[in-house]
């Protein structure tokens, strides 16, 4: 059973050695990202010039379970967006929120705007 859903921010705090790192990794076994996110991810890895190879590589290093964005995750994540709206959450930020809705489990990120939003429970890494 997982205890956490990771944001992409969650996942690159622990890649790039960021702050909040060290909390992450404490879950890190028992915790969930949804493809949406690990794609987030990837693309950013991507952008900072890193090869994909070194990219698939740190990322199966993680262990990470990717659960997918399936039909039921896109119609709660869509309906997320009128309440999301005014703090200016991306479709991958929308894509973790739903997914630790329907778990039931807090959604760890480094974006402190989420805890405002009051639509999952939220614990912030930094």
């Amino acid at each position: 059973m997982a205890d956490a859903v990771l944001d992409a921010s969650a996942v690159l705090a622990v890649l790039n050695g960021e702050p909040g790192a060290h909390l992450v990794t404490e879950v890190l076994p028992n915790a969930v990202v949804s493809a949406v996110n690990l794609s987030e991810v990837v693309a950013k890895l991507a952008s900072a010039g890193a090869p994909g190879e070194e990219i698939k590589e740190a990322i199966q290093a993680l262990r990470l379970e990717v659960l997918p964005f399936d039909q039921e995750q896109a119609h709660d994540a869509g309906l997320l967006r009128p309440l999301t709206r005014s703090a200016g959450l991306s479709l991958g930020d929308r894509a973790c929120l739903s997914l630790a809705r329907r778990l039931g489990l807090p959604a760890l990120t480094a974006d402190h705007t989420w805890e405002q939003l009051h639509v999952a429970e939220v614990r912030t890494i930094r």
